[in-house]
C-alpha cells in the first residue's frame, strides 16, 4: 500500500512536470518508478499474485517503502515466490527467515506466508484457476464501484470488495489478509485503478490489457 499523503489532495506534478499521484509525484524515485510502471497494472500468474499477497501483508504497519526496497531479499529468502517451494518450508526455514536482516523479521507474518502458500496449492483443487480464478470469481460477483478519485479524499482503504475478497481469502484458508490488504492487493495488482483523476497514469492497466501482443 502506497503512502497516504494528506487528504483532499490532487495529481500534482512530479520533477518531470506530469502529474501523478501525491504519493509519486513527491516521493523518492523508487516510489516514482514503482507509480508509474507497476501500480495498478495488471498482474497474471499464481507465483507473481501470491508475491503482491505476501509484501501486502508484510507491509501491514509498516512504510511500503520499506517492503519495496527489501523486495529483492525477499525474493530471494522466499524462493522467488513459487508457492509449493514456500509451501514445503520447516522450521529450519522459519529459523533461516527470522535471522534474514535482509527482510521483516516478522514471525507472525513469516508463519503466515507459508501457510498461505499452502492455502495457495489447496486453490489448485478447490477453485477453478486457482488463487487467480478466486480473485476474478469474487470480482465478477462484487465489481469495484467503478467511483473515479478525484483527491486522496476519495481513495478508500477498504471497499465491499475488498471485503468479500478478504472473506473469500479466509474462507480458503489465508491468513492476515483483511480488507485493507484486500483493497491494497486489488489496486496493486490492476484490479481496481485508484489512480486519482487528473493522475497521467490512470487508465493503464485498461491500455496494458488490451494492447495487442507483439
Amino acid at each position: 500500500m502506497p503512502p497516504e499523503p494528506p487528504a483532499g489532495v490532487p495529481a500534482l506534478p512530479g520533477p518531470d512536470g506530469v502529474l501523478r499521484c501525491p504519493w509519486g509525484a513527491s516521493g523518492p524515485e523508487d516510489y516514482r518508478a514503482y507509480h508509474d510502471e507497476e501500480w495498478g497494472r495488471p498482474v497474471h500468474g499464481e507465483a507473481a499474485l501470491f508475491e503482491r499477497l505476501v509484501l501486502e501483508g508484510f507491509q501491514s504497519g509498516l512504510s511500503w517503502l520499506t517492503v519495496l526496497r527489501k523486495r529483492p531479499a525477499f525474493r530471494a529468502a522466499f524462493a522467488g515466490f513459487d508457492p509449493e517451494a514456500v509451501a514445503a518450508f520447516g522450521e529450519a526455514d522459519e529459523a533461516r527467515l527470522l535471522a534474514d536482516a535482509g527482510i521483516v523479521r516478522n514471525r507472525a507474518k513469516v508463519r503466515a506466508t507459508i501457510t498461505n502458500a499452502r492455502a495457495v496449492l489447496a486453490l489448485r483443487e478447490s477453485a477453478p484457476g486457482g488463487l487467480e480464478g478466486l480473485l476474478d470469481a469474487v470480482l465478477a460477483e462484487h465489481p469495484p464501484s467503478g467511483d473515479v478519485p478525484v483527491t486522496t479524499a476519495d481513495v478508500p482503504a477498504r471497499t465491499s470488495t475488498s471485503t468479500a475478497l478478504a472473506k473469500a481469502l479466509a474462507r480458503a484458508g489465508l491468513t492476515f489478509v483483511g480488507p485493507v490488504t484486500a483493497q491494497s492487493l486489488l489496486e496493486a495488482t490492476g484490479r481496481v485503478d485508484d489512480h486519482l483523476a487528473g493522475c497521467a497514469f490512470r487508465g493503464a492497466a485498461a491500455q496494458a490489457a488490451t494492447r495487442p501482443v507483439p
